[in-house]
């Protein structure tokens, strides 16, 4: 296992310590920007946090508000009435002889595949799950089908569940080392190549997106972990997505492995030119490797998502401060050397360690976990990678 530290390591030594856009312009960034909403306020199980929610007006019509509010209240709006009128509000607002027909029809489209997809997904909401991407093109007699089928059945031992493209090659690998009935196919309709392999065809867990971004959304929205295996286009495209949204602090930070067969060396190639080109000319910063490690070997990338779990549950922002949700108490001598070792990382605050704070009594079932608290920069996200594994890795209060 590698996970690559240019800061303390020369250019070639590893520290041991450690889906294509369909649509442009206007429609990506508002997409992008519901899925970074989405992970600010997610917890790691993958539960919605219920962050209290400011109500706008629906339409700016007080007469038309009126009657939203009734035909919500007869409805029956659910937990969170005020946001269904507010989408309502939002539709309306769309009847604009500026909107074109072909934007509403996307718009259209695109909820009723959210809608979908979350409905699917909403039974599961108590399992962890990985992401495992790879090509399509894989055929099953190659080392890395084998490698993937593997890895996916190691991780369902461990009560994960496995979210694939749905497709064939690595992605039918997954499902069938997963399963089934521990498996989660998120299908693309294509001209060519992606139709639904047989380990999850005609499961209620298969979902067709005619979206890219929809897809790609529900991957990062309901995942805990990634691996990604070699792959083409598409698997560099989820890739780099993944690591850009955990880069910029624009979704919650978890495990992401690139696996490879055996004495393979097929991610070396992106490692280099991420370090030789991409580095060396200012564009990525040293800690942005700590948000991956490489491994050849199947035991070792299981290992990997097992740890960041190991004592990390979950983070949730309550402003400026940043709230580690952790299965068991630190030390205080493990707190005060969190202390000394992260102080770059802070805004002048020390780290303290708390129960819940008033702002997460809507998260009832998480108040068992310790807290740590602080108030990072909001610039580095790599190192506050590095802040979570050395959590993981600190001694627990009682030990």
């Amino acid at each position: 296992m590698h996970r690559w530290n240019f800061l303390s390591h020369g250019k070639n030594c590893p520290s041991s310590s450690r889906t294509n856009f369909n649509p442009g312009g206007t429609i990506l960034r508002a997409f992008r920007g519901f899925l970074e909403n989405i992970h600010r306020v997610q917890d790691s199980i993958g539960h919605p946090a219920h962050t209290p929610h400011s109500f706008y007006p629906a339409t700016g019509k007080p007469e038309f508000n009126d009657r939203i509010h009734q035909l919500v209240a007869d409805w029956g709006g659910g937990k969170n009435p005020a946001l269904i009128e507010e989408m309502i509000g939002t539709a309306l607002r769309m009847a604009d002889p500026e909107i074109s027909e072909a934007d509403l029809k996307l718009f259209n489209r695109s909820l009723k595949e959210l809608r979908f997809a979350a409905k699917t997904f909403a039974p599961y909401h108590d399992r962890r799950k990985i992401a495992i991407f790879g090509s399509a093109r894989t055929p099953s007699v190659a080392a890395e089908y084998q490698v993937a089928r593997a890895f996916a059945e190691k991780m369902t031992t461990h009560n994960f569940m496995v979210i694939t493209g749905g497709g064939d090659g690595i992605m039918g690998a997954a499902n069938e080392g997963a399963g089934r009935e521990n498996s989660f196919g998120l299908n693309i309709r294509l001209p060519f190549e992606q139709k639904a392999n047989r380990f999850i065809e005609g499961d209620s867990k298969l979902i067709n997106f005619n979206y890219f971004f929809t897809r790609k959304l529900n991957f990062v929205k309901e995942t805990h972990a990634v691996a990604c295996f070699p792959g083409g286009l598409g698997t560099m495209d989820e890739t780099f997505e993944c690591l850009t949204l955990m880069q910029t602090g624009k979704a919650r930070l978890i495990p992401l492995v690139l696996v490879d067969k055996p004495g393979g060396d097929f991610w070396q190639t992106m490692i280099e030119f991420m370090r030789d080109d991409l580095l060396k000319a200012g564009l990525i910063s040293p800690e942005d490797f700590n948000l991956f490690s490489v491994t050849d070997n199947n035991d070792t990338a299981v290992g990997e998502v097992l740890q960041f779990y190991k004592n990390y549950h979950s983070s949730r922002w309550a402003g400026k401060k940043l709230i580690l949700r952790l299965q068991h108490p630190l030390a205080e001598e493990a707190l005060e050397k969190l202390q000394l070792d992260f102080s770059d990382l802070l805004q002048g605050e020390t780290i303290t360690q708390s129960g819940p704070l008033a702002v997460e009594a809507n998260e009832p079932h998480l108040a068992v976990y310790a807290r740590l608290i602080l108030v990072p920069h909001r610039k580095n996200f790599g190192r506050l990678r590095r802040l979570i594994d050395a959590v993981n890795l600190a001694t627990v209060a009682g030990s």
